[in-house]
């Protein structure tokens, strides 16, 4: 019996972590566009890879020049779109 409640526990711990996971991966997609608005914005255009909705962000010019269209881009700080 306690095996089987252990058993329980683990694989009962296991879903939650893997559904806090799934979330994260919601805040990923991939760089579809990247522009220079014309307020002078370095601007990203990502593809969800969860909703595959495209939402545009602004960054610093830094990430703006080292992110290229095609590549796997993670959104901190942001719901998922």
């Amino acid at each position: 019996m306690k095996k089987l409640l252990l058993f329980s526990l683990l694989s009962f711990t296991l879903v939650l972590s893997c559904s806090k996971d799934d979330d994260e991966d919601c805040n990923c997609g991939v760089i579809t566009d990247d522009q220079i608005n014309s307020n002078g914005d370095y601007t990203l255009s990502i593809e969800n890879d969860c909703s595959n909705n495209v939402e545009t962000f602004v960054f610093s010019y830094d990430i703006w020049l080292n992110n290229f269209v095609g590549d796997e881009f993670c959104v901190t700080n942001v719901d998922s779109w």
